[in-house]
């Protein structure tokens, strides 16, 4: 059982697709999809930890970084205890934390991140996406320009930060203008070695990953997160 959790981060702004990457990655054997949205929606009120998120969110105010961190790792250890998670063979594909400096380095004793898939695409890409997703799930307060300004702007100011503090080799920077596809294609080239030498496999030098792995249910049509 590995002391820290094998780890590759998916990071973006907005509009990026980083939601819709991580759960089709998360359908591939051997890696496991996680994202922020999954622990609120599996908090329980009655406990000590949903008690203390809610009275944060019932305000409105911001939940610390401390109880945000503590909440995911209390929730991770639930998915290994239920054999949903296996840190000694599936990576964790992290969508949505680290989202600032102080949580990277509250994560720091339990992330091996040994990949960062970065997703970029110009703003009015990102902004289009956006709109349509918000028409789509009518989500309409993600249609406004000042709703999405404001959480490019807390994207650029705490979030993009976070890059500078680990190894420049780990970083992969895509293109997230391509289709959805491609853009998979890309993050797989990166994904199949890091697989192969946690399963012991012996990756040939004059094979690349140009072809994408059987993977059940491979929907490419998701919603653009």
């Amino acid at each position: 059982m590995p002391d820290r959790y094998r780890t590759i981060l998916l990071f973006g702004a907005p509009g990026s697709g980083k939601g819709t990457q991580g759960k089709i990655i998360g359908q591939i054997p051997g890696f496991h999809h996680n994202s922020t949205g999954d622990i609120f929606r599996s908090l329980d009120l009655q406990s000590e930890m949903g008690r203390k998120f809610w009275e944060y969110a019932g305000r409105g105010e911001l939940v610390p970084d401390e109880i945000t961190i503590a909440l995911w790792k209390q929730y991770m250890k639930g998915l290994e205890y239920i054999n949903q998670f296996h840190p000694e063979n599936e990576f964790l594909v992290l969508d949505g934390l680290p989202r600032n400096v102080k949580q990277k380095h509250l994560l720091d004793d339990t992330l091996d991140v040994q990949k960062i898939i970065y997703l970029r695409a110009n703003r009015e890409k990102m902004f289009e996406r956006l709109r349509r997703r918000a028409l789509k799930e009518n989500r309409f307060d993600d249609a406004s320009d000042e709703v999405i300004n404001k959480r490019m702007e807390i994207f650029g100011r705490e979030t993009r930060p976070v890059l500078d503090l680990y190894p420049q080799h780990l970083i992969h920077r895509v293109d997230a203008t391509m289709s959805q596809i491609r853009v998979l294609k890309e993050i797989v080239s990166d994904l199949v070695p890091l697989k192969e030498a946690v399963d012991g496999l012996e990756v040939p030098e004059s094979e690349g990953a140009s072809a994408l792995p059987n993977t059940p249910a491979l929907a490419v049509n998701g919603t653009s997160r």
